[in-house]
């Protein structure tokens, strides 16, 4: 894979902020592999995403860093500048339920998903099958043993431990606690089985049923003290009718998650997503 920059802007809008920019990354030699650009018409923010080829520019990471913090401070840019070399650390969380956990094993096994998992936390025993079969180190928490406060103690020493830079719930069926939140704010990403805001809850997929619905989804969002009302990253549903039954639901219901959930974490992982207050800007 070609090596680039991704240098990502949030700030206020401002005429001559792009001409800005592209001049600056003209003068450094810089190709602009892809541009995407958004404004926010209701706050006035502007946002920017460029990728761009690493062995056209002139500068080096640090020196770019250094060399664009002017500009950057002249129009109020909260920015980064990732390099597509790094590879983020993920650790993946789950439960019973295997189809989301195992599909983002598979994905990153066979290199769509550019990053290291070197951990997968469960409150379930069982899910050591699938970590043994795709030899990732494996954390068992026994919740019921040590009840809820030690267990996400111990979940939050493994983040840290293991240098996480994002956590896929990935199916966990355990509520974060607040202060977990807080620590991985912007770093978190659920996936919700359901298409919110709709039948929230206990058992989404009987509700819809009972009230007859067209479509069901699922909605991959970031993790927040308020549950399942984080930033939506990506939705995914699927048409059904009424010869569907439940369990039909369910089955095409996996679906929706697995693909919402994966198409999320790639958007995360590639810098496609910029969180603006309770919403997201993602450039896919």
């Amino acid at each position: 894979m070609q090596q680039t920059y991704r240098l990502v802007i949030d700030c206020p809008d401002k005429v001559g902020l792009v001409a800005s920019v592209s001049q600056f990354l003209a003068d450094h030699g810089a190709t602009i592999v892809e541009a995407s650009h958004h404004t926010d018409q209701q706050t006035g923010r502007f946002f920017m995403r460029h990728e761009i080829g690493a062995d056209s520019l002139k500068l080096d990471y640090p020196s770019f860093l250094s060399e664009f913090a002017p500009l950057a401070n002249e129009y109020q840019m909260q920015w980064k500048l990732a390099d597509s070399r790094h590879r983020q650390r993920v650790a993946l969380l789950g439960s019973l339920e295997s189809h989301c956990l195992v599909d983002l094993l598979h994905r990153w096994h066979t290199g769509e998903l550019h990053c290291d998992i070197p951990c997968i936390i469960s409150n379930h025993p069982q899910m050591q099958q699938f970590a043994d079969w795709y030899k990732v180190p494996f954390h068992w928490i026994d919740f019921k043993g040590q009840g809820k406060d030690a267990a996400f103690e111990q979940i939050a020493t493994l983040l840290n431990e293991y240098n996480i830079d994002l956590t896929v719930l990935a199916r966990f069926m355990q509520i974060l606690p607040d202060s977990l939140c807080q620590q991985l704010a912007g770093k978190a990403i659920n996936i919700h089985h359901s298409f919110l805001p709709s039948f929230a809850g206990a058992r989404p997929y009987q509700q819809a049923y009972d009230r007859g619905v067209k479509l069901i989804g699922a909605t991959c969002h970031y993790v927040t003290a308020d549950l399942d009302e984080g930033p939506i990253i990506e939705q995914s549903v699927k048409r059904i009718s009424h010869s569907d039954t439940a369990t039909d639901m369910v089955r095409k219901g996996k679906d929706c998650e697995v693909t919402a959930l994966a198409h999320g974490v790639r958007y995360h992982l590639e810098d496609r997503v910029i969180i603006h207050r309770n919403k997201t800007v993602v450039f896919a």
